[in-house]
């Protein structure tokens, strides 16, 4: 497969050009609208909201490390869930999401990233065939499956969504 990413953002041909490395066979796809949001990027797509990989950065207190959770597009981060794999957090400013990730926020990849983050991916995206996460910006995104981005991720899967009682 020939890497077509010329017309693509630069962030995003990264990540073609890393997705291409790992052997995956789905393009970098542009959305007209910009898919910073779950809800704006299944609206571009035609997907469930919930078929959206959501990367959300947080910085782990104790060492400052990112924390990067890829969650489903429906569900909100329990943030105590996740404190209690990896230790307590911290809100991640858009500075200290492009310094460690390399990306801006709205397109952060779950791969990729300047600083290998601490990762979790949600549970609930296994209920799902297909996936979209971004893919390096507010208007790239790639497809594929859970089974895909826990491979590439090497990421362990986890309940972190936040759940109404």
């Amino acid at each position: 497969m020939s890497i077509d990413s010329k017309n693509l953002p630069e962030s995003a041909q990264r990540v073609a050009v890393l997705l291409h490395s790992l052997g995956h066979d789905r393009p970098v796809v542009l959305l007209e609208e910009t898919g910073r949001t779950s809800a704006e990027a299944a609206a571009g797509l035609g997907c469930e909201v919930a078929q959206i990989a959501k990367s959300i950065i947080f910085r782990r207190m104790s060492d400052n490390a990112p924390v990067l959770v890829v969650a489903s597009g429906i569900n909100r981060v329990d943030e105590a869930k996740v404190a209690a794999r990896v230790g307590e957090l911290g809100k991640a400013d858009a500075r200290f999401v492009r310094e460690a990730t390399g990306y801006a926020i709205g397109g952060v990849c779950p791969i990729g990233h300047v600083v290998k983050p601490v990762m979790l991916l949600d549970e609930d995206l296994f209920n799902y065939d297909s996936l979209w996460a971004a893919a390096g910006h507010p208007h790239a995104v790639f497809n594929l499956t859970p089974k895909q981005l826990e491979a590439m991720t090497g990421a362990p899967v986890a309940d972190v969504a936040l759940r109404r009682a």
